[in-house]
């Protein structure tokens, strides 16, 4: 368990450090009114949102009304507690699919999210776990779309059902999920092409993959995921609303964590949605797409060390 807290508080060190502001100076000493605005201020720039940042500023301002003496780390530690506390059952597990059928894992999102590079390194968690995977290049728009997953499933030694540019991305879906059936494969992950969230017709290809999934496994896909990059911050709310009424999303996975100090947003989509986050990525190694534990990513946020 240490591993895991040690890995997320590393990996949200730019969070951590815009929302902690001056508060992490304060460990060790008594903080003041000032220094409570400072803290709301610094919530604010790491994208906690409005609700987000008035439940943790006022829990700290009704301990300091009945203790003159709060310090820093303790004023940080109920900052924690209010986080945790606000992303109550945030924590997502992949649905499974019925016996001797492959468990389907469709990611969707918009460009450059990091959908194709998340897809890698869950088949090499999958792998890890001693499961058959097999990968599904359904991105037939982007041209080096192929090349890439193509690059990822060779050197990770997986097989993948490939499709060629401009092919039709439900097609290539129905062929990849025959033969994840045909070789007996546990888990299917299906990658598509990234696509602006205001475009209907985009949107409606992704409708069509499911209908053509749903086809060959009337519970497939068992985990409809949005794919967000940290670094956009709350915009990432418009997106997954919209990929949810098109798609019917079950779970999201948060990138680039560890390269943004906006990390903070990631409470403000789930209060939103209430669209629990599966894995989080918090660097460029595929052991760097940790399972979501909201206990360590409240820690992390706050810059607190487990003591274990």
């Amino acid at each position: 368990m240490f591993s895991v807290f040690k890995k997320f508080r590393d990996g949200l060190k730019k969070t951590a450090a815009a929302a902690l502001g001056g508060l992490g100076a304060l460990f060790g000493r008594r903080i003041s009114d000032a220094d409570i605005e400072s803290i709301e201020e610094t919530l604010y720039g790491a994208d906690f949102g409005l609700e987000t940042t008035e439940q943790i500023v006022g829990a700290i301002r009704r301990e300091y009304a009945r203790n003159k003496e709060l310090r820093g780390r303790e004023a940080a530690e109920i900052g924690a507690a209010v986080l945790k506390d606000i992303l109550s059952g945030s924590e997502a597990e992949f649905a499974r699919a019925p016996d001797g059928l492959p468990t389907v894992v469709c990611l969707v999102g918009v460009n450059g999210a990091g959908k194709t590079t998340t897809a890698a390194k869950l088949a090499q968690k999958f792998m890890d776990c001693g499961e058959s995977v097999l990968l599904g290049a359904c991105d037939t728009f982007r041209a080096a779309a192929n090349e890439q997953i193509s690059v990822w499933a060779k050197k990770l030694g997986v097989d993948i059902v490939e499709s060629r540019q401009g092919a039709d991305s439900a097609a290539a879906a129905w062929d990849a999920w025959q033969a994840a059936k045909a070789r007996g494969a546990k888990w299917l992950i299906i990658d598509t092409a990234g696509r602006l969230h205001t475009k209907e017709n985009l949107m409606g290809e992704l409708a069509k993959i499911r209908r053509v999934l749903a086809k060959n496994d009337p519970t497939s896909p068992h985990n409809s995921v949005i794919v967000l990059d940290a670094s956009l911050g709350s915009n990432s709310i418009e997106q997954a609303k919209a990929f949810n009424e098109s798609f019917g999303l079950t779970s999201m996975i948060v990138t680039k964590l560890d390269g943004t100090s906006k990390g903070g947003a990631l409470a403000g989509i789930y209060r939103e949605l209430k669209l629990p986050i599966a894995y989080v990525g918090l660097g460029e190694k595929a052991q760097d797409l940790q399972k979501f534990d909201s206990a360590a990513y409240a820690e992390g946020v706050f810059g607190l060390e487990k003591n274990e």
